[in-house]
């Protein structure tokens, strides 16, 4: 699938851990795709709210569909968020640069997800004409 493709068919995206920092990547990434008309749902239990949206405690608390999981934490957090992206029906896995986590990128690839890794999807998004 091309990156075109894939762009054009979301419309979700839980972005774990979202920072409500204005000097961080994962809230210019998110600012980025709300202007882009994405729905966003931050994921951090540390923080109520992130540009007017309520955050949440984990992927399971999210009750609605989500197209791609884009995940703002260390390596070795991946595997479990990408536990918590199969189950909760997710069909992208995203991993930030330089998430880099072979085990989790296996597990996703298994379960059916398309897995995208070591790469910033705001950048991406930049790139293609859609």
């Amino acid at each position: 699938m091309s990156y075109q493709d894939l762009f054009k068919n979301i419309k979700t995206v839980a972005i774990v851990g979202l920072s409500d920092k204005i000097d961080r990547p994962s809230y210019n990434v998110a600012k980025y795709l709300i202007d882009q008309g994405f729905k966003i749902f931050p994921v951090n239990p540390k923080i109520k709210s992130v540009f007017g949206i309520k955050s949440y405690k984990n992927i399971a608390d999210i009750k609605q569909p989500i197209d791609i999981v884009d995940i703002f934490r260390k390596s070795e957090f991946a595997e479990p968020i990408v536990d918590d992206a199969i189950r909760a029906g997710a069909k992208i896995i995203w991993m930030q640069e330089d998430v880099v986590n072979q085990p989790a990128y296996d597990k996703a690839k298994k379960a059916g997800l398309t897995v995208i890794m070591d790469r910033c999807i705001m950048k991406t998004h930049q790139t293609i004409q859609i």
